[in-house]
């Protein structure tokens, strides 16, 4: 079974959400249905990008990786690198 990290962005207040699963489909319903309170402002969430890996840890460590740098600067990095 794999794990994904992943950024969601909404447009309604311009910010990003970064987070991990290992059910990128289901997490996005519930994120886009007010189940997560959170991040129920957000509403309208879409993937803006995404990792899959085989291990938790290696996902965990990802995100963390993340969420200290800024999802918006990662992003930039990723497409300046790519």
């Amino acid at each position: 079974m794999s794990f994904v990290v992943d950024i969601l962005y909404s447009k309604t207040t311009s910010k990003y959400y970064t987070g991990s699963t290992q059910d990128l489909t289901k997490r996005l319903l519930e994120h886009n249905n007010g189940e997560t309170k959170s991040i129920k402002n957000g509403i309208l969430w879409v993937v803006v990008w995404r990792a899959e890996f085989q291990t938790r840890a290696e996902a965990m460590a990802l995100e963390t990786k993340i969420k200290k740098r800024g999802a918006k600067r990662f992003l930039e990095d990723v497409s300046r690198d790519a």
